[in-house]
């Protein structure tokens, strides 16, 4: 096994050099920063030159999921409830879970090492790093700590950020807050780490198929192949009582399903309509007068609890189109049948069985087009909570080629309970060019389907056996965590012991 500090120097500093001397990716003053160096001086020459870096968004992306999953045709057998119930009621396959040796750091620090090796990134080249995530285990030190052991032998601990908490919301704020830094005075030129990462675990009983676990790395800085369309963001934000933690002791969430849906779906209504008078208003100042639609999106990704939703999310935009039209043609096209339902009120809709399957219909082939391809990771992983739209993402990048991507427009929404939601957009490079960033982004993530083919199918039994284990052990001291490294990914961190002091200990798995 390969304890945490044992990285050696030498493979370090030789990837400082080969990242400083041929970056992945160029910064836009590059020519103006000596090498090893941020010069506060360099940065203040180009702000003269240009107030803003160009294009600033996602770089690179890695996901990480358990290796152990559970059909949940199977567990639809086990649970005792109708066939379907899972599968197509919550249009689930398959449901990725953690045993006790793997925790919230145990995962974000996967994601991280990935990244960075894959990538061929200096340690050095990071200058700020932000944790979303809402998998609790210590009410003061933050996830961020646990990761600057990865720094440790690069020296470099001028690192911002901290971790972010809103349900599963946090690392949508960790992407806002790292890009917005990237944008500030207070950046000195390197990139950004934002980290998504959950345990998504409920108490058995109905709730229990929506679980699922994994983490998403994304790498932020100018220059990016997916740029975070400027001042297209629609916010909405609330207090309620859906999905919360307040047991401590317990990893499991209270949860009011009916309420939490009606609360997604408001959410979505009030933050699409926000979005769209933003970019209507950009297009305005451009002397372009029309209205946003589901047709200015080439895709559209969404925060999933669970498959189905997404599908019924995707349908109420539609509504959400055909109200805002005044002059909506309802004998052909995609709005043809739907008449009587041009007086409905949206705030009335959230449970109306007749609208839902009407606009499911007529949006079926946009959706097959333009959602279903994100939800791939979703249906066979489960929802991951912080990193589950990210994992949209991953899932759309993955089954593309970047020819197919460039120039795209991809809508975002992301919801936390509680609550917390935006909807922007991500604006897809042109240039696929071979070697190009996107080019470069597509083609590290065309192992999805492989890597998720190798994980380990595990009976509903002995994954209920694990689960009760890991709900048995939880916030247990002095002992070591039960699971097989066998049951892990090569390279992946697990958690080794935990101390009568509550500290932990973490190894990683042989790559």
């Amino acid at each position: 096994m390969f304890r945490l500090f044992r990285h050696t120097k030498q493979l370090c500093c030789f990837q400082m050099k080969q990242t400083l001397q041929k970056p992945l990716w160029p910064l836009p003053f590059s020519a103006l920063v000596k090498q090893n160096s941020f010069s506060t001086d360099s940065i203040q020459s180009l702000q003269t030159i240009s107030p803003w870096p160009k294009d600033v968004g996602i770089l690179a992306l890695e996901v990480y999921f358990p290796f152990q999953y559970v059909e949940q045709s199977e567990l639809e057998k086990y649970d005792g409830v109708e066939s379907g119930k899972y599968t197509i009621g919550l249009g689930q396959k398959q449901m990725g879970f953690c045993a006790a040796h793997e925790d919230i750091n145990s995962l974000c620090l996967t994601v991280v090492q990935h990244l960075v090796e894959r990538n061929n990134l200096c340690w050095d080249s990071i200058g700020r790093l932000e944790v979303g995530t809402e998998t609790i285990i210590d009410k003061s030190k933050a996830v961020k700590t646990v990761l600057m052991q990865l720094f440790q032998d690069s020296g470099n601990t001028d690192i911002e950020g901290i971790d972010t908490t809103n349900a599963c919301y946090g690392g949508t704020a960790s992407l806002f807050n790292s890009a917005d830094w990237v944008e500030s005075s207070s950046w000195d030129g390197r990139y950004a780490l934002v980290v998504c990462g959950d345990i998504a675990v409920y108490a058995t009983g109905n709730a229990r198929p929506t679980g699922g676990a994994g983490a998403v790395a994304m790498l932020v800085g100018p220059n990016a192949p997916l740029t975070l369309e400027r001042g297209l963001r629609g916010t909405h934000m609330e207090h309620v009582y859906d999905f919360y933690k307040p047991d401590l002791a317990s990893e499991y969430p209270m949860v009011d399903g009916q309420l939490s849906i009606q609360c997604y779906f408001q959410a979505l209504d009030q933050c699409y309509a926000t979005y769209r008078k933003k970019i209507e208003s950009q297009w305005q100042k451009a002397g372009i007068s029309k209205l946003c639609t589901l047709e200015d999106f080439q895709f559209m990704i969404f925060h999933t609890p669970f498959c189905k939703l997404v599908q019924k999310s995707f349908a109420r935009i539609l509504l959400n189109d055909f109200l805002a039209s005044h002059k909506s043609d309802t004998d052909s096209g995609i709005y043809n049948g739907l008449k009587d339902f041009s007086n409905v009120k949206l705030e009335e809709t959230y449970f109306n069985r007749e609208v839902d399957k009407a606009f499911q219909k007529a949006s079926h082939e946009l959706f097959k087009q333009k959602t279903q391809p994100s939800l791939f990771l979703s249906a066979r992983n489960g929802n991951m909570y912080t990193p589950s739209v990210y994992g949209c993402l991953t899932s759309l990048l993955a089954q593309y080629s970047a020819k197919q991507l460039a120039g795209s427009r991809i809508g975002v929404f992301s919801y936390g309970s509680g609550l917390a939601a935006s909807m922007f957009s991500l604006k897809v490079s042109q240039n696929s060019d071979p070697g190009s960033p996107l080019e470069k982004l597509v083609s590290s993530l065309s192992d999805l389907e492989a890597r998720l083919g190798s994980r380990k199918c595990v009976s509903p039994e002995k994954f209920s056996e694990i689960l009760k284990v890991r709900e048995d052990t939880h916030n247990s001291v002095d002992h070591i965590p039960h699971g097989s490294k066998d049951d892990l990914f090569p390279g992946t961190w697990y958690l080794e012991q935990v101390d009568e002091k509550h500290r932990r200990k973490y190894a990683r798995k042989p790559v």
